[in-house]
């Protein structure tokens, strides 16, 4: 008998944005494994890395709903911040986890920063944490640079203000205006999955 979990997998996250995301990546790999949003409590972000939240959030979602869990840490990482907001992006103006207040705090920051030292990457930790089995960490990043100002209104976060590496110079775009299927194809996260799919096949 088939048991209840099958096809299953929960995504240690309340932000619809994230879910849909990675169903859309998922899908590409796995089109028989469902990824199902997290309704239980938001555990405690203590970690000081992308690997150690991620799994603190897979672990609490995996317990919580006896199903194998995801979760994904990520954020932006300025060169010229010394890596900040890294682990603290989601909170980089205050505990509200205001997106637009952190947007408009970081390009604050950085007025007075030349093009030339605007490098920033996008990076992702994913784990994957099974029921009664293992618990693993891949990692995606995704270089680019800062924009000035936020320019596109498509994805979210930080997505409006970083172009990434790679395109040409007179046509470069934000993510903010690259199409959903661009972006999932070549995101961070993106990334990290590549590196999780022969994970997957325990699932």
């Amino acid at each position: 008998m088939t048991p209840p979990s099958a096809g299953r997998i929960v995504l240690a996250t309340h932000n619809p944005h994230k879910v849909e995301e990675f169903q859309a990546i998922v899908a590409g790999a796995r089109p028989d494994l469902e990824v199902v949003a997290y309704d239980g409590p938001e555990p405690v972000e203590d970690g000081v890395t992308f690997a150690e939240n991620a799994l603190i959030k897979a672990r609490a979602a995996s317990i919580h709903t006896g199903l194998p869990a995801l979760a994904d840490d990520s954020g932006i990482c300025v060169d010229v911040l010394g890596g900040s907001p890294g682990v603290f992006s989601a909170y980089w103006a205050g505990h509200a986890k205001d997106a637009g207040a952190n947007l408009a705090l970081l390009l604050d920051q950085l007025s007075d920063v030349a093009d030339p030292h605007r490098a920033a990457q996008f990076v992702s930790t994913i784990a994957l944490v099974i029921p009664g089995g293992s618990e693993q960490t891949v990692a995606g990043v995704w270089p680019g640079r800062l924009a000035t100002e936020a320019v596109g209104a498509g994805g979210f976060g930080y997505d409006p203000v970083f172009i990434p590496d790679g395109q040409d110079r007179a046509a470069e775009r934000t993510v903010a205006e690259w199409s959903a299927a661009e972006k999932n194809a070549a995101s961070h996260r993106a990334r990290a999955f590549a590196a999780l799919l022969p994970l997957l096949a325990a699932v």
